[in-house]
């Protein structure tokens, strides 16, 4: 098994509730670190850069108008299969189908409003990464 990186952002609906510390709990109880981590409240143009990939999506402006309305947590997570790990702690995107136990299943308020962001694999999360961080933000 490879130790990957990989990047992690806990949304407004959940650090609006005071869910920060609960939910870097989960991934670290699954054996993931955090090897960096910051607050930051997005602009509107920097969560539609960041989500550009969506920008023909009808879901889109939704999308940036929520990741810029409060602070978030951004964060890079390190541990074997990083990336696979993550995704699974995270749960399904749609709460009502997300397992038992899952961040998605205990804390997501609705499929909009699901709490957390993951990368979907290692090269979108060097990506992720290098949006939010210097490489000397990065210990490890």
């Amino acid at each position: 098994m490879a130790i990957q990186r990989t990047f992690s952002i806990i949304k407004p609906d959940a650090t609006r509730r005071n869910l920060t510390g609960a939910i870097v709990a989960k991934f670290e109880e699954a054996g993931l670190r955090v090897i960096a981590q910051k607050r930051i409240h997005l602009t509107k143009m920097q969560a539609g850069v960041f989500y550009g990939v969506h920008s023909e999506r009808p879901f889109y402006d939704e999308l940036c108008e929520f990741m810029s309305s409060e602070p978030i947590v951004v964060q890079v997570l390190e541990g074997e299969n990083a990336v696979a790990r993550n995704r699974e702690v995270m749960g399904a995107t749609n709460p009502s189908e997300a397992s038992e136990g899952t961040i998605r299943k205990e804390f997501a308020l609705s499929i909009g409003e699901n709490s957390v962001h993951g990368s979907d694999a290692t090269d979108t999360a060097a990506v992720e990464i290098a949006y939010f961080f210097s490489g000397l933000e990065l210990v490890g």
